[in-house]
């Protein structure tokens, strides 16, 4: 099956700023028994999202509507932390996002992601900065991460970005998911096949 090759991708973006962010932060365990992972984008940051007091909304970003449409999250340092989840990525997706920017991830978050075609790039914290300021500005600001060029577009301004090579490839090469490619080699391992004798009828 041919997959989309992820050169770049344009959207609003909204700041969830603060480092070491883990995956219970990001889907809470307890919204985790599901069968598919269709619906978890609904409860994408609920614990802080929601006062566990009262139940009231908070002021969390995710909540304020200039933010709506976002699809671009920007964070902090260790990005997806904690356990390994693989719900905390595809959350975030199913909510909406389509790339994150980020100073850094933890292992597991970037490599599931990646596997999503939700690229994750690092930036400078002060160049973050410089985007959250623009967009806290005017909500409706554009900001585009170019993956070939490596840098990201924004409010006339550029930074630059960085993002590991095997995925940066894989992402814009269209082979960013691995059971897609093995899918994908299916009749090449039908012909060999029929080429062995001990595998011939």
């Amino acid at each position: 099956m041919a997959l989309a090759k992820i050169t770049s991708v344009t959207g609003r973006a909204v700041p969830v700023v603060g480092n070491d962010i883990d995956t219970d932060r990001i889907i809470p365990a307890r919204f985790m028994k599901c069968v598919t992972f269709d619906g978890l984008g609904a409860y994408l940051f609920n614990d802080v999202r929601n006062d566990p007091a009262t139940g009231a909304t908070t002021d969390h970003p995710l909540n304020q509507p200039r933010y709506q449409g976002a699809t671009v999250l920007l964070s902090g340092a260790n990005f997806g932390c904690g356990s390994s989840r693989e719900h905390a990525p595809q959350a975030i997706q199913k909510y909406g996002f389509r790339a994150i920017i980020a100073e850094s991830y933890a292992e597991i978050f970037f490599g599931n992601s990646t596997t999503l075609g939700m690229p994750c790039v690092t930036a400078a914290r002060e160049d973050i900065a410089k985007i959250a300021a623009a967009v806290d500005q005017n909500p409706a600001t554009e900001v585009t991460i170019d993956l070939v060029k490596l840098e990201v577009r924004f409010a006339g301004q550029t930074v630059k970005i960085a993002q590991r090579e095997s995925a940066r490839d894989a992402l814009i090469n269209g082979r960013w998911d691995a059971i897609g490619e093995l899918l994908d080699g299916v009749p090449a391992v039908k012909e060999t096949a029929k080429k062995l004798p001990y595998l011939a009828a």
